[in-house]
Protein backbone atom coordinates (compact mmCIF):
# COMPACT_ATOMS: atom_id res chain seq x y z
CA UNK A 1 0.00 0.00 0.00
CA UNK A 2 2.91 2.34 0.73
CA UNK A 3 4.33 1.90 -2.77
CA UNK A 4 0.93 2.67 -4.31
CA UNK A 5 0.63 5.83 -2.19
CA UNK A 6 4.10 6.99 -3.34
CA UNK A 7 3.18 6.28 -6.96
CA UNK A 8 -0.08 8.24 -6.73
CA UNK A 9 1.52 11.18 -4.95
CA UNK A 10 4.26 11.68 -7.54
CA UNK A 11 4.01 15.03 -9.23
CA UNK A 12 3.72 13.74 -12.77
CA UNK A 13 0.83 11.38 -11.90
CA UNK A 14 -1.12 14.22 -10.31
CA UNK A 15 -0.29 16.52 -13.24
CA UNK A 16 -1.46 13.85 -15.68
CA UNK A 17 -4.74 13.46 -13.79
CA UNK A 18 -5.28 17.23 -13.88
CA UNK A 19 -4.48 17.28 -17.60
CA UNK A 20 -7.02 14.52 -18.31
CA UNK A 21 -9.72 16.34 -16.34
CA UNK A 22 -9.02 19.66 -18.06
CA UNK A 23 -8.86 17.88 -21.42
CA UNK A 24 -12.26 16.31 -20.84
CA UNK A 25 -13.73 19.67 -19.88
CA UNK A 26 -12.12 21.34 -22.88
CA UNK A 27 -13.51 18.65 -25.17
CA UNK A 28 -17.03 19.84 -24.46
CA UNK A 29 -16.03 23.41 -25.35
CA UNK A 30 -14.43 22.33 -28.63
CA UNK A 31 -17.37 20.05 -29.50
CA UNK A 32 -19.85 22.85 -28.79
CA UNK A 33 -17.86 25.20 -31.02
CA UNK A 34 -17.63 22.63 -33.81
CA UNK A 35 -21.29 21.54 -33.53
CA UNK A 36 -22.70 25.02 -32.98
CA UNK A 37 -20.60 27.05 -35.42
CA UNK A 38 -18.59 25.03 -37.92
CA UNK A 39 -20.96 22.14 -38.68
CA UNK A 40 -23.87 24.47 -39.55
CA UNK A 41 -21.57 26.41 -41.88
CA UNK A 42 -20.48 23.18 -43.58
CA UNK A 43 -24.09 21.99 -43.72
CA UNK A 44 -25.07 25.23 -45.46
CA UNK A 45 -22.17 25.11 -47.93
CA UNK A 46 -21.70 21.38 -48.62
CA UNK A 47 -24.94 19.89 -47.30
CA UNK A 48 -22.86 17.89 -44.79
CA UNK A 49 -25.92 16.50 -42.99
CA UNK A 50 -26.42 14.17 -45.96
CA UNK A 51 -22.73 13.23 -46.17
CA UNK A 52 -23.01 11.29 -42.89
CA UNK A 53 -25.69 9.01 -44.39
CA UNK A 54 -23.88 8.44 -47.70
CA UNK A 55 -23.30 4.77 -48.49
CA UNK A 56 -21.11 3.20 -51.16
CA UNK A 57 -22.73 0.01 -52.45
CA UNK A 58 -20.34 -2.73 -53.64
CA UNK A 59 -22.54 -5.63 -54.61
CA UNK A 60 -24.15 -6.99 -51.45
CA UNK A 61 -21.84 -4.91 -49.20
CA UNK A 62 -22.75 -1.38 -48.04
CA UNK A 63 -19.82 0.77 -46.99
CA UNK A 64 -20.69 3.73 -44.76
CA UNK A 65 -18.27 6.04 -46.53
CA UNK A 66 -20.26 9.11 -45.46
CA UNK A 67 -19.60 8.43 -41.77
CA UNK A 68 -15.87 8.25 -42.49
CA UNK A 69 -15.94 11.49 -44.44
CA UNK A 70 -17.95 13.12 -41.64
CA UNK A 71 -15.45 11.89 -39.04
CA UNK A 72 -12.53 13.24 -41.09
CA UNK A 73 -14.23 16.63 -41.44
CA UNK A 74 -15.00 16.66 -37.70
CA UNK A 75 -11.38 15.77 -36.85
CA UNK A 76 -10.01 18.49 -39.12
CA UNK A 77 -12.38 21.06 -37.63
CA UNK A 78 -11.43 20.11 -34.07
CA UNK A 79 -7.71 20.22 -34.97
CA UNK A 80 -8.24 23.64 -36.55
CA UNK A 81 -10.02 24.98 -33.47
CA UNK A 82 -7.39 23.54 -31.10
CA UNK A 83 -4.57 25.04 -33.17
CA UNK A 84 -6.02 28.54 -33.39
CA UNK A 85 -7.51 28.65 -29.87
CA UNK A 86 -4.67 26.97 -27.92
CA UNK A 87 -1.47 26.33 -29.87
CA UNK A 88 -1.07 29.64 -31.75
CA UNK A 89 -1.80 31.82 -28.68
CA UNK A 90 0.54 29.70 -26.50
CA UNK A 91 3.31 30.02 -29.09
CA UNK A 92 2.79 33.79 -29.13
CA UNK A 93 2.89 33.97 -25.31
CA UNK A 94 6.06 31.84 -25.21
CA UNK A 95 7.69 34.07 -27.82
CA UNK A 96 6.77 37.20 -25.83
CA UNK A 97 8.19 35.64 -22.65
CA UNK A 98 11.41 34.77 -24.50
CA UNK A 99 11.71 38.32 -25.85
CA UNK A 100 11.09 39.74 -22.38
CA UNK A 101 13.76 37.48 -20.88
CA UNK A 102 16.41 37.68 -23.63
CA UNK A 103 15.62 40.99 -25.32
CA UNK A 104 15.25 39.50 -28.82
CA UNK A 105 13.24 36.92 -30.75
CA UNK A 106 14.64 33.39 -30.79
CA UNK A 107 16.43 32.53 -33.99
CA UNK A 108 16.21 29.12 -35.58
CA UNK A 109 19.90 28.52 -34.96
CA UNK A 110 19.50 29.20 -31.22
CA UNK A 111 16.36 27.09 -30.93
CA UNK A 112 17.65 23.94 -32.62
CA UNK A 113 21.37 23.18 -32.94
CA UNK A 114 22.21 20.65 -35.61
CA UNK A 115 23.06 17.07 -34.79
CA UNK A 116 26.63 17.65 -35.97
CA UNK A 117 26.98 20.63 -33.60
CA UNK A 118 25.71 18.57 -30.67
CA UNK A 119 28.06 15.69 -31.47
CA UNK A 120 31.03 18.08 -31.77
CA UNK A 121 30.14 19.63 -28.41
CA UNK A 122 29.93 16.18 -26.79
CA UNK A 123 33.27 15.22 -28.34
CA UNK A 124 34.88 18.39 -27.01
CA UNK A 125 33.44 17.87 -23.52
CA UNK A 126 34.67 14.28 -23.44
CA UNK A 127 38.11 15.31 -24.64
CA UNK A 128 38.31 18.05 -21.99
CA UNK A 129 37.17 15.63 -19.31
CA UNK A 130 39.88 13.14 -20.27
CA UNK A 131 42.51 15.87 -20.19
CA UNK A 132 43.28 15.78 -23.90
CA UNK A 133 42.47 18.19 -26.65
CA UNK A 134 39.53 17.75 -29.00
CA UNK A 135 40.34 16.29 -32.38
CA UNK A 136 38.88 18.30 -35.22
Amino acid sequence: MKGFKEFIMRGNVVELAVAVIIGAAFTSIVNALVDGVFNPIIAAIFNADEINQAVLQLGPVSLGIGAVIGAIINFLLIALVVYFVIIAPMNKLNERAYVKKHGHKPSEEEAAPSEADLLAEIRDLLATREGGSAAK
